[in-house]
């Protein structure tokens, strides 16, 4: 298996559209703000899942890093009902 470098981003690297790789960077970041929220405040699934409005296996899935089934503004309304600022997130 020969080595790649990447330029930066894997999603940058995937010969992806460049707006489709833009979506995936986005989603990345709210991901890890939302899970970095979770641990930080040392919640449960549950716990997670009733402060953001969505069922536990939705708080799973985003822990276990699943993008698909995911829209970006399913994740913004998620990142906002926790008080996190998604635009910053993003950003």
């Amino acid at each position: 298996m020969a080595k790649k470098i990447t330029t930066g981003s894997v999603f940058d690297d995937l010969d992806l559209e460049p707006g489709e790789a833009e979506a995936l960077k986005i989603k990345a970041v709210l991901f890890d703000a939302i899970v970095t929220y979770i641990k930080e405040n040392d919640l449960t699934q549950e716990q997670a899942a009733k402060e953001m409005g969505v069922q536990r296996s939705r708080i799973a899935d985003v822990c276990r890093g699943k993008f698909a089934g995911f829209s970006i503004d399913a994740l913004v309304a998620m990142a906002a009902r926790a008080g996190l600022h998604p635009i910053k997130t993003a950003a």
